[in-house]
């Protein structure tokens, strides 16, 4: 679909929102959430928490965990970073051999706890706990015709309403989680929880990942196959769209909610910028894609120049491929110091303009006097292009020419990334010369959309099983868009 949608302001999280009070360093785009969870293993809250800190680049503002023991739930959610929410004594109290965990970024979600997931429920049948990745596109709708049925909400999160649909219902968990699937519109990952049952599901397009391993006879799902690797789990899986895994006392039962008659559409920018380098979705590998996307970004927009440095750390595999490409030197031009804190917010414009230099900083002696190829994955507003534009130039660059290996970004996303209104991004409004001009660069080129798909297939084409969303490039949403009021660009979680 490509239907046209007014969506208000709606920028959240460290970097800028409009009329908070907060205004932030950089203006790349945010990930969602992570989740993980643990069937059956004696030592499920331990497995969990290092899942989560392998998912952690996933979500910063919050982490949780739910244990069953069998008989009742161990739960303990968060502000902050996984290692901070959970502390030894703690997890000392998570005892249980089912799990599942969350590690969460707000973006249609308030930023406060009561938001921070696995989000937990008495109903008629027990307990229930529910962690998602992703977005819910018609939950307004649906929350308003629940509220006025007589349902009370306790948190602004979409995936509260998962639960009340569920709750709601005559029918089993299963059944009614199936219709719950049915209802909702979207791109979702869940982990749902009862005493003694683990539902995992994926949206019909499949726009968030997930997968599935194994570690011993338990089973394992997480958001990305990092966090398999992390625990020695064994890579099964991806969880396919539409797909709807119940595991009980009986084992592993495969099941779904909607039959595969919708197109696969993974998030193209988990391949370009969110998931980790070590990470492996629909059988690529993200480090070798990306490598791939600056080789063919070298072959699209070759440039001469004496250095080739990449934004860190997502556009560093990049950088490599189109240095190799093209014969010129590599070089760590710029280096980013990960030690200034989640939220460096200063009161004044210029104490703002040393915190970017606080979180990034040009190599002088490596840039200085030399013509630069500067690689990143994406332009949202402009401005952190700009800065480092000027940063480099500062440092001493005769030349800095700015390679982005996606297509330019001109429309919101509705299924789980943090991003502006549409007539905030620069490349809906502005042609490529205009946002040149408008960074401070000697030239800038954008990969082509042909160029990034070919890229993320690589040469094993039979190897590569989905298809992509690129509805951030092309306005081509996978699926209707009918906003009536409260639209919002983001996530649910």
């Amino acid at each position: 679909m490509s239907d046209e949608v007014s969506v208000p302001k709606f920028w959240t999280g460290d970097y800028y929102n409009e009329g908070s009070g907060k205004e932030g360093l950089f203006d790349k785009l945010k990930e969602e959430c992570g989740v993980f969870g643990v069937y059956r293993h004696p030592e499920a809250a331990s497995l969990s928490y290092y899942g989560l800190h392998a998912l952690q680049h996933r979500g910063e503002e919050s982490a949780g965990m739910c244990v069953s023991d069998g008989n009742e739930f161990h739960y303990h959610r968060g502000m902050g970073l996984v290692k901070e929410v959970f502390t030894k004594d703690l997890m000392a109290t998570l005892t249980g051999d089912i799990s599942i965990g969350h590690v969460r970024y707000s973006t249609s979600g308030d930023s406060k706890l009561t938001n921070a997931q696995p989000l937990v429920f008495k109903y008629r049948d027990g307990d229930l706990a529910v962690a998602t990745n992703g977005n819910i596109v018609n939950a307004p709708e649906i929350r308003k015709e629940l509220e006025q049925s007589g349902s009370i909400f306790q948190t602004t999160s979409d995936t509260e309403v998962i639960a009340h649909l569920i709750a709601r219902s005559s029918k089993d968990l299963v059944e009614a989680a199936k219709d719950a699937f049915r209802r909702i519109v979207g791109g979702y990952a869940f982990l749902i929880m009862t005493n003694d049952r683990l539902l995992v599901a994926s949206d019909p397009h499949g726009l968030r990942p997930l997968t599935m391993g194994k570690l011993g006879d338990a089973y394992i799902f997480a958001s990305e196959t990092c966090a398999l690797e992390t625990i020695g789990a064994e890579l099964i899986r991806d969880i396919e769209p539409g797909e709807l895994l119940i595991l009980d006392e009986d084992g592993l039962h495969e099941d779904r909610f909607e039959e595969q008659k919708h197109r696969k559409a993974l998030c193209a920018m988990e391949y370009i910028y969110f998931a980790r380098p070590d990470s492996d979705m629909n059988g690529s590998n993200q480090h070798a894609a990306r490598k791939r996307m600056g080789s063919q970004m070298a072959l699209e927009s070759f440039v001469d120049a004496d250095v080739v440095t990449g934004v860190p750390d997502s556009s560093i595999s990049a950088a490599i491929g189109y240095a190799e490409q093209t014969g010129i030197p590599y070089e760590l031009g710029m280096i980013k110091n990960k030690y200034t804190g989640r939220t460096f917010i200063q009161p004044s414009q210029e104490l703002r303009e040393q915190g970017v230099k606080m979180k990034l900083s040009a190599v002088r002696r490596v840039v200085e006097g030399k013509r630069v190829v500067m690689i990143d994955d994406s332009i949202v507003r402009g401005t952190t292009s700009r800065r480092i534009v000027n940063m480099l130039r500062d440092a001493g660059a005769t030349e800095v020419h700015v390679r982005i290996t996606s297509p330019p970004f001109k429309n919101p996303c509705f299924y789980g990334i943090d991003t502006p209104n549409r007539d905030e991004l620069i490349a809906s409004s502005r042609s490529v010369e205009e946002i040149c001009r408008e960074i401070n660069a000697d030239s800038l080129s954008f990969l082509s959309p042909e160029g990034l798909i070919a890229s993320i297939k690589g040469n094993h084409q039979d190897e590569y099983k989905g298809g992509l969303c690129l509805a951030c490039f092309d306005n081509d949403y996978p699926t209707t868009l009918n906003f009536k009021e409260g639209a919002k660009a983001g996530c649910g979680c």
